[in-house]
């Protein structure tokens, strides 16, 4: 569908293979936005002048993959929007906190991934933290008097503490704030880019169970659906902020879940979340859904328009993928009018030639 009057879309296409193999992003495996998404990075990266990075396949040769860059490019932290976001991720990666998973492999070279975009949408916020502040209040308005303090990446407050979820999940971001009052609170933060909500369940713990029943979050603390694809992962993190208030580490706390807002897979199961929960008190982490175009457009509000613009280009440009379609479309008419034309001309009549 093309976009409304308004130059947004109501959902994006299903690209032609012949179009995708052009890019070297052709995976039968894609879902429709990850298909588009793969797409748009390809055309980020050509724009950008980076080197098409490979992929192995199962007969263990090496083939191009448009929404990679090549290693020489990944060292020199061009996944990144910034060299400053670069040299920050270096850094963090160099004193992740001890369990934390962080395939770097990922993280440097692989423009689809969602650990990367974590760092690009919140390493400026990392970096400024009056900017971090403006941003929040945008986002949640009832924090309009709170001061963001710190930020974290892949953070957890006890990796295995059986007085959390004695278990090794953790934030893909981890933002602190304080009030004027002295009340000190958190938002916890999971980002997702192309995901589809079905990532492998883990052993769900008898912790799950209990804190589920004890927090009052849930209209049905029992249902099958929580400890379920799509909405465990959400469900298990939500648990872990919960516990988290119930430890008294902080005041008050929330969980900001981020994706795309034309990814519907992702928006679908925050949508099913949602409805497991009851209205919150303050004595519960509250869950927000929120659509990373509303994020990149707060960062732009509060003072940072060009970097907005650059992570719009980099993740949320769908007019890109459309005018690739129009143009691949535009030649596969063209063919087609040229097959038209040559069967309508008259058959050629072999003259034989004379006898000698």
């Amino acid at each position: 569908m093309a976009p409304n009057e308004n130059g947004t879309f109501n959902q994006l296409p299903l690209l032609p293979e012949q179009l995708l193999r052009q890019h070297h992003v052709h995976d039968p495996a894609d879902t429709r936005f990850r298909s588009c998404a793969r797409l748009l990075q390809s055309l980020w990266r050509q724009a950008q002048g980076l080197p098409v990075g490979t992929y192995r396949t199962q007969s263990g040769t090496r083939r191009k993959l448009g929404s990679r860059i090549a290693p020489a490019a990944a060292q020199a932290g061009r996944n990144f929007l910034t060299p400053a976001i670069a040299a920050m991720t270096r850094r963090e990666v160099a004193y992740r906190e001890i369990g934390a998973l962080i395939h770097e492999h990922r993280l440097y070279g692989n423009l689809l991934s969602s650990m990367p975009l974590t760092f690009n949408l919140f390493g400026p916020l990392r970096l400024d933290l009056r900017l971090a502040t403006d941003v929040v209040q945008l986002l949640f308005p009832d924090l309009r008097d709170a001061s963001v303090r710190g930020i974290w990446f892949e953070h957890s407050p006890g990796r295995g503490s059986p007085t959390l979820t004695a278990c090794f999940s953790s934030w893909d971001v981890f933002l602190t704030y304080e009030r004027p009052s002295g009340r000190r609170g958190f938002i916890g933060g999971e980002v997702k880019y192309t995901e589809a909500m079905q990532e492998p369940t883990p052993e769900l713990k008898p912790r799950y169970s209990e804190i589920a029943e004890q927090s009052g979050l849930f209209i049905d603390p029992a249902s099958p659906a929580l400890r379920t694809n799509p909405l465990q992962q959400i469900w298990r993190e939500h648990l872990l902020g919960q516990a988290m208030l119930t430890r008294g580490d902080y005041d008050e706390g929330r969980f900001m879940f981020i994706a795309p807002r034309l990814n519907h897979l992702a928006q679908n199961a925050a949508g099913a979340y949602r409805c497991q929960l009851v209205e919150p008190t303050d004595k519960h982490v509250s869950f927000a859904s929120i659509a990373l175009e509303k994020v990149v457009e707060a960062i732009g509000r509060a003072g940072a328009p060009d970097y907005a613009r650059e992570l719009y280009f980099r993740y949320l440009d769908w007019h890109a993928v459309d005018q690739a379609l129009d143009a691949a479309l535009s030649v596969a008419d063209v063919s087609r009018k040229r097959s038209e034309e040559v069967a309508k001309r008259p058959a050629l009549k072999l003259i034989a030639p004379p006898a000698a």
